[in-house]
């Protein structure tokens, strides 16, 4: 039997990449498509040419990322991928399936991703909330908005478990979405404070619709 050496790869050409693009007929390949698809790993071509955006341009083709993502939008995410998973996302969870940005945006942003999540719980706690009317409010006036903010979100699906308060579905059971509920109705008084949401699937909120359940026998 006769031995030979293994394909060296210093001199892997550009059109490796180039077939990539044509194959998923995408102009902006990502690290992770390349790597599903080429014939090498994208180590290879970051080596050789200093960076994966260095390795685009010379082959013509766009960026994958957006440098310009505010910390906000990158926190925006996290409470999507939270509701997604119904859990505390981990590393191997930041899939393109669940999530816009990958692990290693967080990790490039905050040194790591721990660091990333200390981060986001930081911006959730520090974030201005507001607050229980000290008396309830006419149905015609309003204190707060009926939209939920982002942090009010982030923090009634950590208190919840990011589980349905009624039937304690998650999205680990199968294709269960879960909805930041108002327990009060927001059309009938209920305010959009932390004190009056809840987590309901969306069979259980469409259930419950505008039902007030401290009017419930």
């Amino acid at each position: 039997m006769e031995f030979q050496l293994e394909t060296h790869h210093r001199n892997t050409p550009n059109e490796d990449l180039i077939d990539v693009s044509k194959k998923l007929d995408k102009k902006k390949i990502t690290i992770d498509d390349y790597n599903e698809n080429g014939n090498f790993h994208s180590t290879t071509l970051t080596r050789r040419f200093g960076s994966w955006f260095k390795v685009l341009k010379k082959a013509g083709l766009e960026r994958t990322r957006n440098l310009n993502i505010t910390n906000e939008e990158l926190f925006k995410n996290l409470v999507d991928v939270w509701a997604s998973l119904g859990k505390q996302p981990k590393y191997n969870d930041m899939t393109k399936e669940v999530s816009k940005y990958s692990a290693g945006t967080y990790e490039k942003r905050f040194g790591s991703w721990r660091k990333s999540l200390e981060a986001f719980v930081k911006w959730v706690n520090e974030g201005t909330l507001p607050k229980l009317p000290d008396s309830k409010p006419k149905k015609s006036s309003k204190r707060t908005s009926r939209t939920i903010n982002w942090r009010l979100r982030a923090k009634v699906l950590m208190k919840d478990g990011a589980k349905c308060k009624l039937c304690g579905a998650t999205p680990q059971d199968g294709n269960t979405k879960l909805h930041v509920d108002h327990i009060s109705p927001w059309a009938k008084g209920g305010e959009t404070v932390f004190e009056n949401l809840q987590i309901l699937c969306e069979r259980c909120n469409i259930g419950k619709s505008d039902v007030d359940p401290s009017n419930v026998v």
